[in-house]
């Protein structure tokens, strides 16, 4: 028996979190941006899955918030940080990211997703973590994956000469809940 699962922004979200780097570090923002448009898809086989895809809208990029800095993020700030972010990902020559796992294997508290990652046209092995979680009339799936901006050609954004710019590694928070009626 097989069942196919489609999830998207309705049923969780898709957070990024970045950090700050340099000389000048405590004068920047550590941000949490959020992805307004994407889609999973799970295929299940026999109670197990086999495969997974997640595809992101790049130009879904929204900032949530900005912390640290010597001054919170105004609303104009907020708008420069997203376009310097859409930017730096070659949006409109690279609209989509995607994580394709091909590999999944059983965890003690979910699953082990090993496959490729393709941000802004390059590809790369990644593995995610998920967490699958029975809650009685839904399941909580969760995962946590640091990806390295530069490992896929992505220049982190920079001021300063460099004294201030965007870490290089980016969490990826994900979380959504599936209903077992669907």
């Amino acid at each position: 028996m097989t069942d196919l699962w489609n999830l998207n922004a309705d049923d969780g979200e898709l957070i990024l979190r970045t950090g700050v780097a340099g000389r000048a570090a405590r004068m920047g923002h550590r941000l949490t941006l959020t992805m307004s448009r994407w889609q999973a898809s799970v295929n299940w086989s026999d109670g197990q899955p086999e495969w997974a895809e997640l595809t992101v809208a790049v130009d879904s990029l929204e900032v949530l918030r900005g912390e640290g800095g010597v001054k919170g993020l105004s609303g104009p700030e907020q708008a420069l940080v997203r376009s310097n972010a859409l930017k730096s990902l070659s949006a409109k020559r690279f609209p989509e990211v995607r994580f394709t796992a091909d590999v999944i294997e059983k965890t003690v508290d979910g699953y082990r997703l090993d496959g490729t990652l393709n941000v802004r046209g390059k590809t790369r092995a990644h593995a995610v973590d998920l967490r699958l979680d029975d809650c009685g009339d839904h399941w909580a799936l969760a995962a946590e994956s640091v990806v390295r901006q530069t490992d896929f050609g992505v220049k982190p954004y920079s001021m300063l000469v460099g004294a201030l710019r965007v870490a290089d590694d980016v969490t990826v928070v994900f979380s959504a809940r599936r209903s077992k009626n669907d």
